[in-house]
């Protein structure tokens, strides 16, 4: 396995990106209200559990970001165009795939599953553009 440099800031800002994309995507102007629909979620349970699940999302985004960094790399991934598509080549292959799976399984409303997934896609594109633009 290759051995490289990993810019820390570019994976905490691909990180912090995720956040700030997914505080957008689930807002009440977009898809929140629809969102709490289809899982049933009220927002006493939401506000209740927020803090620790900021902390454990922002966790898990830096997780994706140290992962993805590596897709980029091996992939040869260089700036911005480049990183978008390996962000959407994992998606597809990894999240996408999944996902649809256990909706299917789980007889999960679809549209819950575009929701959940046009987040997945857009952040990570945006993660991949993160990580290969990153000078």
């Amino acid at each position: 396995m290759e051995h490289f440099a990993i810019n820390w800031w570019a994976v905490l800002a691909a990180a912090v990106a995720r956040m700030v994309l997914g505080a957008i995507w689930y807002s009440p102007p977009l898809f929140f209200n629809r969102w709490m629909a289809l899982t049933g979620i009220t927002h006493a349970e939401m506000n209740r559990r927020m803090p620790m699940l900021l902390l454990v999302d922002f966790v898990c985004a830096v997780l994706i970001g140290f992962v993805l960094v590596h897709a980029v790399r091996y992939a040869g991934a260089v700036g911005v165009a480049q990183g978008a598509v390996v962000g959407f080549f994992n998606w597809l292959g990894f999240v996408a795939t999944v996902t649809l799976g256990i909706t299917l399984y789980e007889k999960k409303p679809f549209a819950l599953f575009a929701i959940t997934n046009g987040w997945q896609l857009i952040s990570l594109m945006v993660m991949g553009a993160i990580l290969a633009g990153w000078p």
